[in-house]
């Protein structure tokens, strides 16, 4: 883990210089923004942010506690939180698929082996949004999967209405996905992320 937090993707932005108290002594202040993987114990404040964002929009979570919990014990290198002030305010939840394509396993499995990352979700806390950060967090998520040696490609399922988002992230629509939640139907999603050899020499991985 410590290797990944060294990646230049996940590097603190903004950094605020030490306050000092008013005695003149150094006070310790969290970083103005900070990219980082999750861990089990972002999991609360994880599904806090997912269930206001969806609940209303399609009646259900993509992922409910106890999974969050579950991707983020198995895979916590394929997450990616923004934090600001040391509060989440959004993040990506993702897991290894071994599959061209997604089918309903793909919703609780974690493949070890496979090659294609399954984003389960992309959630902003809802006092940050229509600022753009879903868009910059999934640019720095792609980014950071360029780094890792076994991602070739990354694949969602999203609704029609988030389709247009996608594709402005780069993403292709490949048709409907075979998934269904429900009476909810969606469409399938795909960016490569292999062939990179030249942006894994100029960024540090």
């Amino acid at each position: 883990m410590p290797a990944l937090s060294a990646l230049p993707f996940l590097k603190p932005v903004h950094l605020r210089s030490p306050r000092r108290s008013p005695g003149g002594q150094r006070r310790h202040t969290l970083p103005a923004s900070e990219f980082r993987c999750l861990s089990p114990e972002d999991a609360v404040s994880v599904f806090e942010i997912e269930r206001e964002a969806f609940i209303s929009v399609s009646g259900d979570c993509p992922l409910h506690l106890d999974e969050i919990r579950h991707f983020l014990n198995l895979c916590p290198e394929l997450s990616l939180g923004w934090f600001e002030e040391g509060r989440l305010v959004a993040f990506i939840i993702g897991s290894l698929w071994d599959q061209e394509r997604l089918s309903q396993a793909a919703l609780t499995l974690h493949k070890a082996q496979g090659t294609a990352v399954h984003i389960h979700v992309l959630a902003v806390h809802r006092t940050f949004r229509q600022q753009g950060k879903g868009s910059i967090l999934m640019w720095r998520y792609l980014q950071y999967l360029r780094c890792l040696p076994f991602a070739r490609r990354a694949l969602l399922m999203c609704e029609d209405f988030l389709v247009p988002f996608y594709q402005k992230c780069g993403f292709e629509a490949l048709g409907p996905c075979e998934v269904t939640v429900g009476d909810l139907a969606f469409i399938e999603m795909r960016h490569s992320v292999r062939g990179h050899a030249f942006v894994r020499r100029n960024s540090g991985c």
